[in-house]
């Protein structure tokens, strides 16, 4: 196991809490901006003097954003009119540079809200990504929690460090966010090892399943664990597991989907475009040392395990019928 980041507290002189990746009052040199055209398209910078923005409308001087308010309209030399403002944390995630696919906001909300992470909680997160989610759950615990994320792969760490270094910037030693710790290693063997126990876990990653039992090991009862999975491959294998573990409540499984409007005058219709499906989500709640929770009183659908069925099988699967 390797520290690649753990940062020490420190504030910004210009505002009061730097560790929300809000800022305020004029526009500072080293931050960055995002520029929209009337057509919508989108442009992220970091402001530098001296320095221009170009498109196919002409360029633009950082010095004539640097100092402003955000939220003006400017127009480059080709005459093109582009609204400034500093990116929010949901724009930011989106367009910041990728090793790994990011959590799109519509997930890292539901995450944030149905795995209810809270000021001072301690999160443990497999699977580190770009840090945009990261970047939502070290917004959501606050300085006073802890994030502690776990990532396989160096490159990915790297790009996840630089992203989330961006968002909520530095202190004056030069180290990120308080609350974060970022770690080069398998959470199955590194978390148990490390002996933390933990309020939240959320697992981003091929085969949740394979953490279920170091999960358990550092939830403590009443803690969640959330998994974001592609497939309903992974879905049905890692909801299967946790109902053969038998330390966890009965989990819950659903994806969201997020559909634009298009608003003029009468004209009120869906929009052309929508955020489909991009994961499934489940949850579940830690039982207490050597509780397990009361068996599902349904009889499970026709087939559901039937003979081509080779994952988990719980125990209200028994071959024998369950009583009404």
């Amino acid at each position: 196991m390797a520290d690649v980041s753990e940062s020490s507290h420190g504030g910004d002189p210009h505002e009061g809490n730097q560790w929300s990746g809000v800022h305020r009052g004029p526009l500072r040199t080293g931050e960055w901006v995002r520029l929209v055209d009337g057509k919508g398209r989108r442009h992220n910078f970091c402001l530098e003097p001296g320095k221009r923005f170009f498109s196919n409308k002409g360029h633009l001087e950082h010095d004539e954003l640097i100092g402003r308010e955000e939220g003006f309209t400017v127009t480059s030399s080709g005459g093109g009119q582009y609204l400034v403002f500093r990116p929010l944390l949901s724009e930011f995630v989106i367009s910041m540079p990728r090793g790994a696919a990011v959590i799109y906001p519509k997930d890292s909300a539901q995450i944030v809200a149905m795995a209810d992470i809270f000021p001072g909680a301690h999160v443990v997160e497999a699977g580190v990504g770009s840090g945009a989610l990261t970047c939502s759950l070290l917004r959501a615990v606050g300085p006073g929690g802890r994030v502690t994320s776990y990532e396989r792969r160096e490159e990915f760490a790297e790009v996840a460090r630089r992203n989330v270094g961006q968002f909520f910037g530095l202190d004056e030693h030069g180290q990120g966010h308080p609350a974060w710790t970022l770690r080069l290693g398998d959470l199955a063997d590194e978390l148990p090892a490390s002996g933390e126990r933990a309020d939240r876990v959320i697992l981003d990653m091929l085969a949740p399943w394979e953490c279920l039992e170091a999960t358990a090991a550092a939830l403590r009862p009443g803690g969640i664990v959330c998994a974001y999975v592609a497939t309903t491959t992974q879905l049905s294998r890692f909801v299967e597991t946790v109902r053969v573990h038998g330390g966890f409540t009965e989990p819950t499984a659903w994806e969201s989907l997020v559909r634009d409007w298009h608003v003029e005058g009468l004209a009120v219709r869906p929009g052309h475009s929508m955020i489909g499906h991009t994961a499934f989500l489940v949850t579940a709640r830690r039982m207490a040392p050597g509780e397990r929770a009361p068996l599902k009183k349904r009889r499970p659908a026709p087939g559901a395990y039937g003979p081509d069925y080779l994952g988990p099988r719980p125990p209200e699967a028994a071959t024998e019928p369950l009583e009404d």
